[in-house]
């Protein structure tokens, strides 16, 4: 990469024809298996799941599945949010968040949560960052995976939209 050239991240959708993406991405990031019903949500929630690109090279991906709350209102629930350990620290994941947040203030969703590894430091801080509050600790969240996870809730009206 030449000194002063920035190399552009993209967003795209995830479609049938590119699921495989996904589901490379999630074997490569994530300790557990997800099932149809992750990726049948993650497809059904259209343009709050994406893939990240760095240099055309496929290395993030944020997934969501829509909720529908009693009463009628919508909540986001983020399944996964993930780059490559390579790629970390370039802003991909912030942008992957970003545009969550951003559809969400669009579309006028006030809640969006998530589940957290309770050693994983890195991503509670990155979450921290952009508002997320830890709102409960959830033992034996997966049975063959230690440690707890933690339940972490944002609300939308704290994110201030230009």
């Amino acid at each position: 990469m030449g000194a002063g050239r920035e190399v552009p991240i993209s967003l795209d959708g995830v479609r049938g024809k590119n699921v495989m993406q996904l589901k490379k991405l999630n074997t490569a990031l994530f300790p557990v298996r997800y099932n149809d019903k992750y990726y049948a949500d993650a497809l059904a929630s259209g343009e709050f799941t994406k893939l990240a690109y760095y240099s055309d090279i496929c290395v993030g991906s944020i997934a969501c599945r829509l909720e529908k709350k009693e009463g009628g209102a919508i909540r986001v629930y983020i399944m996964t949010l993930g780059v490559l350990a390579p790629y970390r620290g370039l802003g991909i994941g912030t942008r992957l968040l970003n545009h969550v947040l951003y559809l969400c203030s669009k579309q006028n969703i006030p809640e969006i949560y998530l589940h957290v590894q309770t050693n994983n430091e890195d991503a509670i801080n990155f979450y921290k960052k952009f508002g997320f509050e830890i709102t409960e600790t959830i033992k034996k969240y997966y049975t063959n995976i230690d440690p707890p996870r933690l339940l972490c809730t944002y609300q939308a009206h704290r994110y201030i939209t230009s």
